[in-house]
């Protein structure tokens, strides 16, 4: 197996592991009966603090679970296979202040799912993009854009019951953690010089380098000096023509 495969079954291993678990509890909720929505985050409130760690596992329906699944599969896969060396600290930089981020400025109830972490997911891949401005992360923000280009509408208060806040918030620390981690470059990206074989190769000039380097004056005295060593030239070949004119007439 080789290092990519490696990697791929590394970030998806998480990624399973991590959404495995949200399936766990909404399944233990489901088949018990019980609700777990005081667990979010409530804005403000001292209790409502715990929801910043544990909100994004508690979601209230299947569907809910369902469209916040998926996008989380794919987008910490993506993140875990390309970006393995801010994968781990993107992450948990992006799931903490998502919540912080809520309990300071989210409207007073309680917030649950991981949408808010999806939307910052998501942020982060685009940005990253913008940021690095490499082949592979600008595909990858194009791919994001195309899969939730829909997901703009969700950062504005249209549907009730929606925390809105989440996702606006979320895809806000997406960006801040993108140009957080900006300049840390994964070995893919480092910079690769095709032509590094051939500086060490002399080259030919048309003109001599340093010609744009002289002034107006150097350039005169040159072409001057040029059309001295020409004018030697030619009086040279006319006196050996007249040298030879002069042998013939003396034969």
């Amino acid at each position: 197996m080789d290092a990519s495969a490696k990697i791929f079954k590394t970030a998806l291993k998480y990624s399973l592991s991590l959404v495995g678990l949200i399936f766990a509890i909404h399944i233990y909720t489901f088949y018990f009966n019980i609700s777990l929505t005081h667990w979010g985050i409530f804005p403000r409130e001292a209790t409502g603090l715990v929801g910043i760690l544990t909100a994004p596992f508690i979601h209230g329906s299947w569907h809910h679970l369902f469209s916040n699944a998926a996008p989380l599969l794919v987008t910490t896969t993506i993140i875990y296979f390309f970006y393995p060396r801010v994968a781990i600290a993107s992450f948990v930089f992006i799931y903490i202040l998502t919540g912080i981020t809520v309990w300071l400025f989210g409207r007073s109830s309680f917030h649950i799912g991981a949408s808010g972490v999806v939307y910052g997911l998501v942020s982060f891949i685009f940005w990253t993009g913008i940021f690095r401005r490499n082949i592979k992360s600008i595909i990858l923000a194009l791919v994001v854009t195309i899969l939730y280009s829909g997901y703009l509408g969700g950062i504005v208060p249209f549907k009730e019951g929606v925390s809105w806040e989440s996702h606006l918030l979320g895809g806000i620390m997406g960006i801040f953690v993108a140009f957080l981690f900006k300049g840390i470059i994964e070995q893919d990206e480092e910079d690769y010089d095709p032509w590094e074989e051939e500086k060490d190769q002399e080259a030919t000039y048309f003109f001599s380098r340093d010609v744009f380097a002289m002034t107006r004056q150097e350039r005169w005295e040159m072409e001057q000096e040029k059309i001295r060593l020409e004018q030697i030239r030619l009086a040279q070949e006319e006196q050996h023509r007249l040298d030879q004119l002069n042998d013939l007439d003396i034969n």
